[in-house]
């Protein structure tokens, strides 16, 4: 489980109308590039770049959700800044669920997500 900063404001943790906006107003920015545009995935709203899956949105937890590499999804999980990301109980692996909205934290992870995404395409993976 993640660490928690002591005396961290509510909306530095809670998701709700405020992190879904600034998951729409990132995700927005990406889509200047015509290989990514938007889809769900698992019924939540996602981002996809070439087909391949690279951050959705949380509604029930209020989490940016970003696939990056294995050995970056286990930084983040011992660091404290996400989480595994496990729904109905499988973790995947190459997922980190963020809790801490945080604009400048999502927009770089989206960044790294959106990098991973393109390498994983490269490598023909």
């Amino acid at each position: 489980m993640a660490k928690r900063t002591q005396g961290a404001s509510p909306s530095e943790h809670s998701g709700g109308e405020a992190a879904r906006d600034l998951y729409d107003e990132l995700t927005d920015d990406l889509l200047y590039d015509p290989a990514i545009g938007r889809a769900t995935m698992m019924g939540y709203p996602c981002v996809r770049l070439a087909g391949r899956f690279l951050a959705s949105y949380d509604d029930k937890s209020g989490t940016l959700v970003v696939k990056l590499p294995r050995e970056r999804v286990t930084q983040l999980v011992e660091t404290g800044t996400g989480d595994p990301f496990a729904p109905a109980g499988k973790v995947f692996r190459e997922w980190v669920s963020i809790p801490t909205v945080d604009p400048e934290l999502w927009r770089g992870l989206l960044a790294e997500a959106v990098d991973f995404a393109r390498k994983s395409l490269s490598d023909g993976r």
